[in-house]
């Protein structure tokens, strides 16, 4: 290559990667700027892998398969019980309730030091939570009426409802929680637990009604959010304890699957006559005991890996945009499978594997994993379109304020 065109090149590459580095390198500082030196950013870490591990496992395990002439829900679990141990890694609820615990335990004993009453921090803490709800619900329900006036069936507008709502039910049990915080942060976390064990006991053991079980909707969730309170009210647990939730969680988790008749998979699977999610059985809250035990001995690592401004400003980040990513991924999910439909039969091609297909074989694994890019461009795009709705402050006009937002991440 001529000497005068390799520098050109160069330059121009010189030029490119500054022009992309430099953007980058200002919002790191602005976010390192921001951050409270007292926050524990290994906190953020865990809700933020919590929330991927939510989107990733809905992703995954989910299919809208097109079925004469309508939309129905089905999973890959349910054709290929071998992938049951992934539910494992994407079922992450238990450390949003841990987390939850700790920070809402330690958000309102800092509110009473203020002279902040229960009632003005428990509005605040519902205006983050349910904020970001309403343009979904607007969306959704503009989209509903538009789909019944072209006559989409009743059983693919049912399908794609209950998709979009669904995670609405963790935002009520956690919005409940909080708003209790003062009556159960104190309580132990073996309470919630026994409730658990009876209601079990009853229901499986004595043939009992299955009404009884949806008790453990607020008792089973109340475990690890009153260990994450227990934790910020007597300090962090000695490792020793941490494993042992961990390893006795998990030994505990084995044997209800193995010898109790409980579900192996910890998400639900269309058509199992039981969920261990819906209501949380004795196996979920075991399996998120161990799930604690994990977190809790991951904060120390973490907490040295985040100390890197450029980690942790990328951990801010998706904490800045948390509800939106939770609310949103279904209907990112919805537009690329309902779009990818729409253009296939204007093409004249069949259902797309991996997207309208029934999840009946490693194809459609494979081929799925390869849809998950454009879920991802789709939820940037939401994100994009919605997120103002989740800052907690209000600009004039321009781009958000980093430094403000960052704060209350």
């Amino acid at each position: 290559m001529p000497e005068p065109a390799h520098r050109l090149r160069t330059s121009v590459g010189t030029a490119v990667r500054t022009s992309i580095a430099a953007p980058l390198h200002a919002f790191v500082e602005r976010v390192e700027a921001a951050t409270p030196p007292g926050r524990d950013r290994a906190l953020d870490a865990l809700r933020g892998l919590a929330i991927l591990g939510v989107v990733l496992g809905h992703w995954l395990v989910t299919a809208l398969v097109t079925d004469s002439g309508t939309l129905r829900a089905d999973s890959p679990l349910g054709h290929l019980p071998e992938l049951t141990p992934v539910s494992c890694v994407f079922q992450t609820l238990a450390v949003f309730f841990l987390v939850g615990g700790y920070v809402a335990a330690r958000g309102h004993g800092a509110a009473r030091a203020r002279g902040e009453t229960h009632g003005r921090w428990t509005a605040a803490r519902m205006r983050r939570l349910f904020r970001p709800v309403v343009p979904l619900l607007a969306v959704w329900t503009v989209a509903t009426v538009i789909m019944l006036a072209c006559g989409v069936p009743w059983q693919t507008l049912h399908t794609l409802g209950k998709l979009v709502l669904s995670p609405l039910w963790f935002l009520l049990v956690l919005a409940a929680l909080t708003a209790a915080t003062p009556l159960v942060a104190r309580i132990h976390p073996l309470w919630p637990l026994a409730v658990v064990v009876h209601v079990d006991l009853v229901r499986f053991g004595f043939d009992g009604p299955d009404t009884l079980s949806w008790l453990n909707l607020p008792a089973g969730w109340l475990v690890p959010y009153c260990l994450g309170a227990l934790v910020a009210r007597r300090g962090p647990l000695p490792r020793a304890a941490a494993w042992a939730l961990l390893l006795g969680g998990a030994a505990a988790t084995g044997l209800l699957v193995a010898f109790a008749g409980y579900p192996g998979s910890m998400v639900g699977v269309p058509g199992a006559p039981v969920s261990n999610l819906n209501p949380p059985t004795l196996a979920a809250v075991t399996f998120g005991l161990a799930q604690s035990g994990a977190a809790l001995l991951l904060l120390g690592p973490l907490r040295r890996v985040l100390r890197r401004p450029a980690a942790w400003a990328a951990i801010a980040l998706l904490n800045l945009r948390a509800m939106t990513v939770f609310l949103w991924h279904q209907t990112a999910m919805i537009a690329v499978t309902v779009g990818g439909l729409l253009t296939a039969g204007l093409l004249g091609h069949g259902p797309l594997t991996g997207l309208h297909t029934a999840p009946d074989g490693y194809a459609w694994v494979l081929a799925r994993l390869g849809w998950l890019a454009l879920f991802v461009c789709a939820l940037v795009v939401c994100g994009a379109a919605f997120h103002a709705y989740e800052r907690t402050t209000q600009r004039p006009a321009g781009r958000p304020d980093v430094r403000t937002e960052a704060r209350h991440a």
